[in-house]
């Protein structure tokens, strides 16, 4: 069945895990994406856990295995001078480029944007880096937890009692690699309606900065930073967790009339008049003293219990989940967020699969990430004409 991006052909010379991402969402979406590594050892994330039980060397990877679903993989040695001028041959046969090297690298290489628009002026060349291929700090070397620092996301993340946190998982990569995404295919776009391709710039540290929601605004208003204040939402009250007898428990009043239901639900509609809970801005004043008193109520009570007391009332609200939880929850299943790839070396696993759902073209096959330079013969042979001879005599130069 078509996919979306059937045809578009994606270079992926990538590590780690901003660029990977961007990558694996143009693979689900239906491109061709052939991720170049370098020999022997590949990209940086097949040394990152958990590790396949009983496998060895640079395949050994599950953390390379859930990120490069759909892709092919081939191998090149990007110092050597035959591996840059094959790289340049499939570019000439590609629509994409995609690199998170430090700005700069691959100009240095010979293989930069100026360089190879001169190959294809059509290629869409998207960087993605921590802060960007300009500025003062565009040279910093950067992973996710530096985006997520500089992007003043820590500093909003965690209670405030205790220091700044990192997201649980790396949304500084995850985003931006969102954000690549987005931006290739727009790119995509202005080149069917002009023929031109042109290059994409994403830094870690602009997207994280992009997705701080109202702390921005609230700073510009306000005149001073908003900082961490725990799971509560910083101006609507009742909107936290709350303890729970087997874990805890979400409960998000949005509004006046999801206020007076709540109120209702849980046998208290003498805080609909309450003067301190009047309002959503007198709530937020006194909400150390409202939270006490839901506590109270929900302290005795299961997660589940709550949840679907407060759901029966047309509230928001649902039990915190741990991942082992929100992997076997049938909601996930039916949604077919987890699917079952056959990876070679080791045999069935399970990873997080797509969450972009289309009437048209679903996104229904997942092909296991390849091992290392699993394709680069049949890369070279199929889209270079490269014979087989002349595949070994590049093996032994070291340029594949």
């Amino acid at each position: 069945m078509q996919r979306p991006l059937e045809g578009i052909r994606v270079l992926s010379v990538t590590g780690a895990l901003f660029g990977p991402y961007c990558g694996m969402l143009l693979a689900d979406l239906g491109a061709e994406v052939i991720k170049v590594e370098r020999p022997v050892y590949g990209d940086m994330n097949r040394e990152w856990g958990p590790f396949f039980p009983n496998v060895q060397g640079p395949d050994k990877s599950g953390y390379f295995v859930s990120i490069h679903r759909n892709h092919k993989g081939i191998t090149l040695n990007l110092k050597n001078p035959k591996a840059k001028e094959i790289l340049k041959e499939l570019v000439k046969k590609s629509d994409v480029l995609i690199e998170n090297f430090k700005p700069g690298t691959l100009d240095e290489w010979g293989i930069g944007y100026e360089e190879l628009k001169k190959v294809n002026p059509r290629l869409i060349y998207a960087c993605g880096s921590g802060f960007g291929h300009y500025g003062p700090y565009s040279q910093w070397p950067s992973y996710d937890i530096i985006g997520q620092a500089m992007g003043g996301f820590m500093d909003l993340n965690g209670w405030p009692d205790k220091p700044p946190c990192r997201a649980g998982s790396s949304i500084g990569d995850i985003i931006a690699g969102m954000f690549l995404c987005i931006g290739i295919l727009a790119a995509l776009r202005y080149r069917d309606i002009t023929g031109k391709g042109q290059k994409i710039d994403v830094a870690q540290m602009d997207s994280m900065i992009a997705v701080l929601e109202n702390a921005v605004i609230r700073y510009t208003l306000e005149g001073k930073p908003p900082t961490r204040i725990g799971a509560k939402h910083p101006t609507i009250t009742p909107f936290d967790v709350f303890k729970a007898k087997d874990g805890y428990v979400v409960i998000a009043v949005g509004n006046e009339a999801i206020w007076k239901r709540f109120c209702t639900a849980i046998g208290k509609p003498e805080w609909i008049d309450d003067p301190r809970f009047a309002t959503n801005q007198l709530r937020c004043k006194n909400e150390s003293i409202l939270k006490s008193l839901i506590e109270e109520w929900t302290q005795d009570k299961t997660r589940w219990d709550i949840a679907k007391l407060l759901l029966s009332h047309d509230i928001p609200s649902a039990p915190v989940y741990n991942v082992a939880e929100a992997v076997e929850d049938p909601h996930t299943k039916a949604r077919e967020m987890i699917v079952e790839v056959e990876q070679p070396q080791y045999g069935k696993v399970r990873i997080a699969g797509c969450p972009i759902k289309f009437s048209e073209t679903p996104i229904k096959v997942f092909k296991p990430a390849p091992l290392l330079g699993q394709h680069t013969e049949e890369v070279l042979t199929s889209l270079l004409g490269y014979t087989k001879d002349q595949i070994e005599a590049l093996r032994r130069e070291g340029a594949i």
